[in-house]
């Protein structure tokens, strides 16, 4: 892995930003990684990773490298908050990521370096610098499984995890539940097994199969609306940023029988 001392990064941004009827809605990477580390950490018992404890961090953390508003580029061309969606591969953001992981622990540092590959392995062949550095990641992988005596087909079953919940966590940032009780697919699970989210009724929600230990529990995200729509420059938005109020948004997963509307499609 390469030891570079990474200054702060300038450009990496990773908030989830909704336009709503009452202004931006700012998501941060950390309350979308708590959510996900929700869903998480209600996994079937059975099923769970060995290392459960270290699992539930990496996906609680899986981006945690720097605070978003630290940076200088919070903003898109017109002066709107950046979204997520809009980041490409910066090697200074990821580097500090990998640098911060292993300093948790090998196994923390194997699921974060396996979700950069997840994410940047598109870039790969268009960007030497991803190339490169995507390649040095994976000898460090082989060299920590090596080190905790773990086979390459149990990690990545454990990193399935991870990704799916990152998956069901962004979903439900981003509002995609589809109404009328039909289905959108979450991810594939460490199983093999597709699941898809289905809104039962009111702020209720199912997953099916139903994948977790307790028959219902509840999650929940904070986020902060914005009303100020375009900004000056990043400073100004973040001054917005800290004044707006907190709110929680938040649903009751439930396992019930998919909705017959849903069963039809």
């Amino acid at each position: 892995m390469t030891q570079t001392n990474c200054k702060q990064s300038n450009f990496h941004n990773n908030m989830i930003v909704n336009y709503t009827e009452k202004g931006w809605e700012i998501i941060t990477q950390r309350a979308h990684g708590i959510l996900a580390a929700q869903l998480g950490m209600h996994w079937k018992v059975e099923e769970r990773p060995q290392r459960w404890m270290e699992t539930l961090l990496a996906i609680a953390e899986h981006d945690d490298a720097e605070v978003e508003l630290d940076g200088e580029n919070l903003l898109t061309g017109q002066g709107g908050p950046l979204n997520f969606a809009m980041k490409k591969f910066e090697l200074e953001h990821c580097q500090r990521l990998s640098q911060f992981s292993i300093t948790k622990s090998r196994y923390i540092a194997l699921l974060t370096s396996m979700h950069m590959d997840f994410l940047y392995k598109s870039e790969e062949n268009s960007n030497e610098q991803v190339k490169i550095f995507l390649n040095e990641q994976r000898q460090m992988q082989e060299t920590w499984r090596q080190q905790l005596n773990l086979e390459k087909a149990a990690v990545e079953k454990n990193y399935s995890l991870l990704e799916w919940c990152d998956a069901f966590s962004l979903l439900l940032c981003r509002y995609q539940i589809q109404p009328e009780q039909r289905s959108i697919e979450i991810s594939e699970g460490p199983d093999g097994i597709k699941y898809h989210l289905y809104h039962v009724e009111d702020n209720k929600l199912t997953v099916d199969p139903w994948p977790f230990e307790p028959s219902s529990f509840l999650v929940y995200f904070e986020s902060r609306i914005i009303s100020q729509l375009q900004f000056k420059n990043s400073a100004e938005f973040r001054t917005a940023f800290g004044k707006a109020a907190v709110t929680e948004t938040g649903w009751e997963l439930v396992k019930t029988p998919v909705p017959y509307q849903a069963k039809k499609l």
